[in-house]
C-alpha cells in the first residue's frame, strides 16, 4: 500500500522493529516457555497470560529475571536463562531480511528499535549474527520508554543523528510500531503476515513480510527518488 510521495524532505535513515518483523521464532512463545521450564526443571504453574501480566508490571532493563521472580520466586535465575536460550535457539531471520538491510545501508543510516530487556534483545542479535548489521541499536529496556512512547523514537532518531521527518520506521505491531512512529513524526511502514493484525490507519505504507526485499522500492515511492533537488 502506498499513496505516492509523502515527503519533500530527503529520507536519511530507516529503522526496524526486531521481533516478528526481521526475525521470527519457529514455535510460539507459550511452547517456548514450557520448553524452558522443562529445561530448567521448574514446575510451570503459570501460563502465557500470567507471564504477559508480570512482564507489563515487572519488566527489567537488562533481563527477564524480575518477571520470573514475580512468577517463580527463587527459581527465577534458572528459568530466566533457560527461556532466553529457548527463544534465541528458536529464532531465525525472515527470508531476505539481511540482504534488505545491507541494500538499505548503501543509501541510508539503518537502525533498530526493539522492545525488551537490553541483554535479552542483544543476545538475539548475537545469535542471529547481526551485532554489526545496524548503525545503531536502541533497546527500550535500557531507555526506560517502551514503544509507543515518543521517547523511544526520539532516542532512536538521536542515535541515528536525524530529525524524525528524515526517518522511516518499519514494524509489524499496529499500535507500538506504526502509531508510535507516526505520532513521533517518522514515516511508518507496517509489515503484515498471514494471521496478523490489520494495517493501521496511520501506516504510510505496508508490505507483506514475505516481500520484505521490496522495501527499498516502497520507500522510494513514499519519498520520491530520495534525492535533494536544491
Amino acid at each position: 500500500m502506498s499513496s505516492g510521495p509523502l515527503r519533500s524532505v530527503v529520507l536519511r535513515a530507516v529503522a526496524f522493529d526486531l521481533d516478528d518483523t526481521l526475525a521470527v521464532t519457529a514455535r510460539d512463545r507459550e511452547t517456548l516457555l514450557a520448553e524452558a521450564a522443562d529445561r530448567a526443571d521448574v514446575a510451570l504453574d503459570f501460563g502465557r497470560e500470567d507471564y504477559l501480566a508480570a512482564h507489563r508490571k515487572h519488566s527489567g532493563t537488562e533481563s527477564r529475571r524480575p518477571v520470573f521472580e514475580a512468577l517463580a520466586g527463587e527459581q527465577a535465575p534458572a528459568l530466566t536463562h533457560a527461556y532466553r536460550a529457548a527463544v534465541g535457539e528458536a529464532m531465525s531471520s525472515v527470508d531476505g531480511a539481511a540482504e534488505t538491510v545491507e541494500r538499505l545501508r548503501e543509501r541510508y543510516r539503518v537502525g533498530l528499535l526493539t522492545d525488551g530487556p537490553d541483554r535479552t534483545q542483544r543476545d538475539k542479535l548475537r545469535r542471529l549474527g547481526w551485532r554489526d548489521y545496524f548503525d545503531t541499536v536502541v533497546v527500550t529496556g535500557a531507555v526506560g520508554a517502551p514503544k509507543p512512547d515518543r521517547a523511544a523514537f526520539e532516542s532512536l532518531c538521536d542515535a541515528l543523528d536525524v530529525a524524525p521527518e528524515e526517518a522511516a520506521y518499519v514494524g509489524d505491531d499496529p499500535d507500538r510500531d506504526v502509531a508510535g512512529a507516526a505520532a513521533a513524526g517518522l514515516l511508518a511502514v507496517q509489515v503484515t503476515y498471514d494471521g496478523g493484525p490489520a494495517v493501521h490507519t496511520d501506516a504510510d505504507a505496508s508490505l507483506s513480510r514475505k516481500e520484505l526485499s521490496t522495501l527499498p522500492t516502497v520507500l522510494a515511492e513514499l519519498v520520491g527518488d530520495g534525492t535533494d533537488d536544491a
